[in-house]
């Protein structure tokens, strides 16, 4: 049986720090650092087999990440969040096999260094309004669509939700809550696209002891960190998120 799992080792020396990576931004900083893991991995192997093997890795992490936060998500928020997430995961589904991989990854790095940008040269006012709801929409389906793509579904749902100032707590316990339902939907779609074969949930289930150790790290540091140095932290994330993904588009 175990003879069916990847067994080349540069595999796992980039996918373990990449699981690890995953754990702390699903727990603690959902906004950017996570969004590498699939490019990391990506350096031995495919984007989609990357993304099929952390889907059991994910599903570990979500509910670890909600038995954490559980007291502390933004209940009407998720309400809108939510279906307009699913709606990406859709479009994602009917588009994953006439989609180039490395044109997926190319556009969604401009948007986050676009977004990065924006905050940037024009930071926000402490009494500006929150973004209208029909980009909240937009930004979230593109959530879902990158979420399906390549598990990199933070930055898109962030740049919506990082200007509503929430509590790092709060931000971190609903995005917890919003990937959980995310990720949830995806496995009949990957199971029907051929993605969840016998070699690559095998291989999850080498990964999967690595899950609890970041998330873990996650927790901790969202519990006990500045709003202001939370927020620096994310938007490092995004930058790394950014650069990496246009690498992996135009190298």
């Amino acid at each position: 049986m175990w003879q069916a799992l990847i067994t080349d080792p540069f595999f796992y020396a980039i996918s373990i720090p990449a699981v690890l990576l995953l754990g702390v931004s699903k727990s603690g900083f959902g906004a950017g650092f996570g969004a590498l893991a699939v490019p990391i991995m990506a350096l031995s192997v495919t984007v989609p087999q990357a993304a099929a093997i952390l889907m059991p890795v994910l599903l570990v992490m979500d509910l670890l990440g909600m038995a954490a936060f559980r007291k502390d998500f933004d209940l009407k928020l998720l309400k809108f969040l939510i279906p307009c997430g699913l709606v990406g995961i859709a479009v994602g589904a009917a588009l994953f096999k006439l989609l180039d991989a490395r044109t997926v990854a190319g556009l969604v790095g401009i948007f986050i260094l676009l977004f990065l940008a924006q905050r940037l040269l024009f930071p926000p006012k402490p009494d500006s309004a929150a973004p209208p709801k029909w980009l909240g929409a937009l930004l979230t389906a593109t959530s879902g669509f990158t979420s399906f793509i390549a598990h990199a579904g933070g930055p898109p749902i962030s740049a919506y939700m990082i200007p509503l100032r929430l509590s790092p707590i709060q931000y971190t316990a609903t995005l917890a809550f919003f990937f959980f339902v995310i990720n949830l939907s995806k496995w009949i779609p990957y199971a029907w696209l051929g993605l969840l074969d016998t070699r690559n949930m095998m291989t999850s289930l080498v990964l999967i002891p690595f899950a609890p150790l970041g998330v873990f790290v996650g927790v901790r540091m969202a519990r006990t960190i500045n709003a202001r140095l939370f927020y620096q932290i994310v938007y490092a994330g995004m930058l790394l998120s950014g650069v990496k993904l246009l690498w992996d588009a135009w190298a």
